[in-house]
This record gives structure tokens, sequence and C-alpha cells, in this order.
């Protein structure tokens, strides 16, 4: 069995990841935008809701992952607010212009969110250089980076998925999403050798986690 995180882009979402057996919830805002920071009511009355890990996205817009001086300080001082609410851990990304892992500003926001937990998110799918880039984001002090293997897919990324599970070794979890259904999800666990895995559980086109996917994932 594996573990399965559940993107959830609303607090119903949530409640259904949770009674249905996820392990932990990303909780974040704008399921068009592929994620943005969540608001800090809804993570405040969803904290107090359920007791399984809630690690919360840090993105002030969708588009690139590269911010200006003002988004950055808008990070930062989210994370110190949502920090307050006894969430998980956090989740977000941040490139230079030249799509290269931006350490000096991962490492800040990392050291704010002590004694948190971080994820890099899929900014890292635009990021060059693969091996390059892992080790970038080791040395800012993730502890996981959520990934599709740099491809539109975790099906398409699947080799480069292994060679990551591979060259981390153990220092950093490799969290396996961007695509993943129940459907696939045995496949990939076989091949890649990942024990981490992340979907939205959404198989319907519509905005709610679907509770019989998350059971079949987690059952995967």
């Amino acid at each position: 069995m594996s573990k399965i995180e559940i993107a959830c882009f609303n607090p119903e979402s949530a409640i259904i990841a949770f009674e249905n057996g996820a392990d932990r919830i990303e909780l974040c805002d704008g399921l068009s935008e592929g994620g943005t920071t969540p608001d800090f009511e809804i993570v405040k009355q969803l904290r107090e809701k359920i007791n399984i890990p809630i690690f919360v996205m840090i993105r002030p817009r969708g588009g690139d992952f590269t911010y200006s001086n003002t988004e950055f300080e808008q990070m930062k001082s989210d994370l110190i607010q949502l920090k307050s609410l006894h969430v998980d851990g956090f989740v977000f990304g941040i490139l230079d212009e030249n799509d290269e892992v931006n350490v000096e500003q991962n490492k800040e926001l990392v050291e704010l969110a002590k004694p948190y937990q971080c994820t890099f998110h899929r900014a890292f799918d635009r990021a060059k250089d693969l091996e390059n880039s892992l080790e970038k984001v080791i040395e800012c002090g993730f502890t996981t980076i959520l990934t599709s293997g740099q491809k539109p897919n975790v099906s398409e990324g699947k080799e480069n998925l292994k060679k990551l599970v591979e060259l981390s070794n153990g220092r950093i979890e490799i969290l396996v999403g961007g695509g993943l259904r129940s459907t696939n999800l045995e496949e990939l666990r076989e091949f890649t050798k990942a024990g981490y895995f992340h979907s939205s559980a959404i198989t319907d086109g519509g905005a709610f986690a679907v509770a019989d996917e998350v059971i079949a994932l987690k059952n995967g």
C-alpha cells in the first residue's frame, strides 16, 4: 500500500480525502491555475476538522515560478501567518529568470517554515538539468519534491522519476504526481520504486476529489 497525498482545491475535497484514507492533504486554491495560496480562514477551519497532515501551498499567482520582490515578500508574509495555524508543512518552489532553482529565496522560505517540512512543487518540472536541480533542492533543505519527472505527466516521465528515486538515495522523498490516477499507480510504483504518490483524485472533470478514487489510490 502506497502513501497518498491528495491535492485539494477546496475544503470539501480535503474532507473527502481525509474520510477515505488519504495520508496527507496538499491544500491550495486556484484549481484552474494549478494551485495558489489558500485563504487563511479556510485553512483555519479545516485544521480544526481533520487530524492528518496538511501541507499548504504558498504561491501568490498562477503562471511561471519567478517572482518579483513584492510577490516574494507576500509569500513570506503568507507563510508566517499560516504557520500560526499549526499546519504540518508548506509547498512552494521558486526559479530564477534562467529557469534554475533559486537557492537563496527557497532557502529563506524553508528557514522561515521551520520546524515544519517543505515540499518543492512542480516548478521542478520547469527547471533545467534534472540532476543539478535535484541537488539544489536538497541543498535548500526541502524534505520532498513533487514531480512528474520533468515531463507533462507521470507516465511520460517515469524514466526520469526512476532516476530521481535512485539519485536521491533517501536524501529527499520523491513525490510522484501529475496525471497520476489509481489506474496507473501500480505500474509507476513498480517501475520507479517511489513510495509516495500525489493526485487530485478528480476523475469526473469537476472540482472535488472523488471518494472512490481516493480509496482506489490508497489500495493501489
